[in-house]
């Protein structure tokens, strides 16, 4: 099992996820707001980031979905490969893309994502982790 931590940000856990840019190739670091509230367990998505990133990233979109709280409305929603290098986690999730994002974050990794390994602070309450589940 791999595990990887990351500082608090504004006192708020962050993930850290890499994108890979269509065109140019180029792979960009994506600071994510870690938000269990965010979504439920089988929610139609797992992250919500700034929709330019889905586009840019050569993302699908694939349905809509209609989102209520800080982001009421709806949104497309697009299949994207991401990565979270330290975890060796290398998988195409589904994405909403949204016209703004939180001040100072990228996006946020929702419950779904989150949902996928062991999550907290591993014991430094300055920072948030994740760990790979066995068999995932």
């Amino acid at each position: 099992m791999s595990k990887a931590s990351w500082p608090l940000h504004g006192g708020r856990p962050t993930v850290q996820i890499t994108l890979t840019f269509a065109q140019s190739g180029e792979n960009v670091v994506r600071n994510l707001l870690a938000d269990t509230g965010a979504g439920r367990r089988r929610s139609q998505f797992e992250l919500l980031l700034d929709e330019d990133d889905c586009l840019l990233c050569g993302g699908r979109p694939v349905r809509s979905v209609v989102l209520g709280g800080a982001y009421s409305g709806t949104f497309p929603v697009y299949a994207i490969r991401i990565e979270v290098s330290p975890l060796g986690f290398r998988r195409r999730i589904y994405a909403v893309g949204l016209p703004t994002v939180p001040p100072d974050f990228d996006g946020i990794a929702c419950f779904r994502f989150l949902n996928r390994f062991t999550y907290g602070n591993f014991g430094d309450p300055d920072q948030f982790g994740l760990e790979t589940l066995p068999n995932t």
